[in-house]
């Protein structure tokens, strides 16, 4: 692009002024490359960019391509781990050059999600189920109670699991921590609550005797007492939205 010497010279005068090439492009009397061109032939008298400081980089973009096919490959891989296959490939990088490399590819470390574990079957009844309750109001949904096989811990942690992933990928099937329930550990009367069924208060007193033990009894009230009404219907209202959202996603893993 052709630029006038009125224009080179407003460009010059701009920047004694104290103006960056940023704010100078801003005004739209020249392309951002040419004034800085401009900008470094009056300085230094020469159009080549100054040399930034610091160490010079050490990977190529190829390289840096490669590093982000090895993560995607495996959302858990640790930076450590990674570090040791991009070496086999022919990169020397440490743990924390390869975590630079990936935020810059907007592969971030974040917890896993847990979600439990979709076979096609289970994608299959979703939709089933949701198709048909999605005409369902929060006042058809308050009559309904729900029950499910649920651990409950005395003491310790379950754990966690690190995934990098991108924005948007929370409930990536590969960004998530899968749960399974083990069939041989439920107790039969416990089968039958984990549909949806109506208010049965003999069937649920009678599951709710025999099943749990005395402690584990005590401590499942004390955590239900501390519910609030209004969290419970909060969570009844918010029905409706659920089964859209698992409709959209096509019986896939949401936000629920």
């Amino acid at each position: 692009m052709v630029i006038s010497k009125e224009t080179r010279a407003v460009i010059t005068a701009l920047h004694k002024n104290g103006l960056t090439g940023k704010s100078i492009a801003a005004r739209k009397i020249a392309p951002q490359s040419t004034i800085y061109r401009i900008i470094n032939f009056k300085e230094r008298g020469s159009i080549v960019a100054k040399k930034a400081p610091g160490c010079p980089r050490k990977t190529s973009k190829r390289q840096d391509c490669l590093l982000k096919v090895f993560q995607l490959q495996d959302r858990t891989t640790s930076s450590a781990e990674l570090a040791q296959e991009w070496q086999q490939a022919g990169v020397s990088a440490s743990a924390c050059t390869v975590r630079r490399r990936l935020l810059e590819q907007g592969l971030v470390s974040r917890r896993a999600a847990k979600k439990p574990l979709l076979s096609r079957k289970n994608i299959r009844d979703r939709l089933i189920f949701c198709k048909r309750f999605r005409e369902w109001t929060a006042e058809d949904w308050g009559k309904v109670i729900f029950s499910d096989e649920s651990p409950f811990r005395l003491f310790g942690t379950s754990g966690k699991q690190l995934v990098r992933r991108r924005r948007g990928e929370s409930y990536h099937q590969s960004c998530l921590m899968p749960t399974v329930k083990h069939p041989e550990t439920i107790h039969p009367r416990e089968s039958a609550f984990s549909q949806v069924l109506p208010k049965n208060t003999a069937m649920y007193k009678e599951w709710y005797q025999n099943v749990l033990p005395d402690k584990m009894q005590a401590l499942i009230v004390q955590e239900w007492t501390a519910i609030s009404q209004d969290l419970v219907q909060k969570l009844i209202e918010s029905m409706p939205g659920r089964i859209a959202e698992v409709l959209k996603k096509r019986g896939q893993h949401c936000k629920y």
